[in-house]
Parts: C-alpha cells; structure tokens; sequence
C-alpha cells in the first residue's frame, strides 16, 4: 500500500471512486482483491493516485498489458 495515503486521503479518495472507505483499505492493505471494474473505475476517479496494482494481487494475469508499465510492481514480488 502506499505510505503516502492518509486515513483522511484514503477516505477522500473512497468517497471519490464511489466505494466503502473500508473496503479499499483491505483492497490496498492486500486483505482482499477489488473487482477488475471498480479497480479501474478507482485509477481513473482518482486521476491515477490509487493504481489498479495496488488493488488486485492478481493484477498481471488481470491486466498483462500492465507489465513492465512505469511504476508497475516487479513480477518477482507478484510470484512470491
């Protein structure tokens, strides 16, 4: 998860993207995977400050054209 976000960020940005502010926290924290859509939806109402990374686990098989994007996770933490 980002270090950067604030409770009062995170909150904002939940109220933003139009999901429980609870949820994303579990969905950043890596307690649970966000469905495919709404991790979209939340990239782009939050102009790309929550990435869809962040939000799935399973985000290179989800997502492949992701891999290797700027600031995308190295595969190896993803494997582990």
């Amino acid at each position: 998860m980002d270090a950067q976000i604030t409770p009062k960020e995170r909150a904002e940005l939940a109220e933003r993207a139009g999901v429980n502010e609870q949820y994303l926290y579990q969905c950043l924290s890596g307690r649970r995977d966000m469905d495919a859509t709404q991790a979209s939806i939340v990239e782009r109402k939050t102009e790309g400050r929550i990435r869809r990374w962040q939000l799935r686990r399973d985000w290179h098989v989800t997502w492949p054209e992701l891999v290797g994007a700027e600031g995308a996770p190295p595969l190896e933490q993803q494997e582990a």
